[in-house]
């Protein structure tokens, strides 16, 4: 599987938690940091936790993959998922305003994530 399956899935497994305006950002070209960057949103607490648990459930049990760091997880206001390729970062609104990791990261390739549920309508 490679990194951008990983993204795909991860943001997947945000959207299964119904995660606000998932953003993918391939930044392989201009960091060398990872290959993916996997941006959501979680209205509160307990859904950037079980955002972040549904990315780490999903990509445990089908690419056998677990992070290489976690952090924020406990607190529930930004969780970050670190895949040494894909980083996975899930904040509350405040923290997404006040951190704007769309905007650090602009040179970097924008992906458009399709909802699940719409791809398999089609």
């Amino acid at each position: 599987m490679d990194s951008e399956q990983l993204a795909e899935m991860a943001a997947d497994a945000c959207d299964d938690r119904k995660a606000t305006d998932i953003q993918l950002i391939r930044i392989d070209e201009v960091s060398s940091l990872a290959d993916w960057m996997v941006i959501a949103g979680g209205l509160s607490e307990v859904q950037v936790r079980a955002i972040a648990k549904s990315v780490e459930d999903r990509l445990e049990a089908e690419a056998d993959r677990m992070p290489l760091r976690r952090e924020g997880i406990n607190e529930g206001k930004w969780a970050l998922l670190d895949y040494g390729e894909l980083i996975v970062h899930v904040l509350q609104p405040s923290e997404r305003s006040y951190y704007d990791l769309e905007a650090f990261w602009s040179h970097g390739e924008q992906h458009e994530f399709t909802n699940s549920e719409l791809s398999r309508a089609s």
